[in-house]
């Protein structure tokens, strides 16, 4: 966690928030395994006192953590795919905004939670209830190119497979010809 997070931690009334915002940072820098109750107190500048005066204990912290992560996962898909454009305008811009400007951060935390999900009941139910949103918005973009509706669910896979995979594949091993020539195969309207 930053110093400056840290200065402002020590300002601020610490909320259950600052513990979930905390929470996430320490997911992306160490993965699950590094979210623990203590390091958290300390790099947030308080005591874990504050803590426990919000959850209960640390299966609390994440059921709050994953809470946030869905909710804000869905809630921007949402933003994106209900733009005010045509559904190609919109899935090129999902596209690029998942291929052209990578969030790191983002990413660790949606890789971490998705590792937890495999042991973790809630976490797999916060990762299934993100996946099928984004594949209802994504498919319903499809729905709107002219696609028949299995086959819109069908696009909406491939298109967020891809985008994911996407963005872990190294930069330098596909070309952005190949790239942009992909994003056109998945958006190549019916026959």
């Amino acid at each position: 966690m930053t110093s400056r997070r840290q200065a402002e931690a020590r300002t601020a009334p610490l909320d259950a928030a600052a513990w979930v915002a905390g929470a996430l940072e320490m997911l992306a820098d160490g993965g699950i395994d590094a979210v623990r109750v203590e390091p958290l107190a300390k790099a947030l500048g308080v005591t874990k006192g504050s803590f426990y005066w919000h959850f209960a204990d640390r299966r609390a912290l994440l059921d709050a953590m994953l809470a946030r992560w869905s909710e804000g996962r869905i809630a921007a898909i949402r933003q994106q795919a209900e733009r005010r454009e045509p559904p190609e305008a919109v899935l090129r811009h999902l596209a690029a905004l998942y291929t052209r400007h990578t969030n790191p951060r983002g990413l660790a935390i949606e890789i971490a939670i998705r590792s937890l999900a495999r042991t973790d009941k809630p976490a797999a139910k916060a990762v299934r209830a993100v996946d099928e949103g984004r594949l209802r918005l994504v498919a319903a973009l499809f729905g709107g190119l002219g696609w028949k509706p299995a086959d819109a669910q069908a696009r909406a896979l491939l298109f967020y497979s891809y985008l994911f995979g996407e963005s872990l594949l190294d930069t330098r091993a596909v070309d952005a010809q190949t790239r942009a020539r992909a994003v056109e195969t998945l958006l190549t309207p019916p026959r």
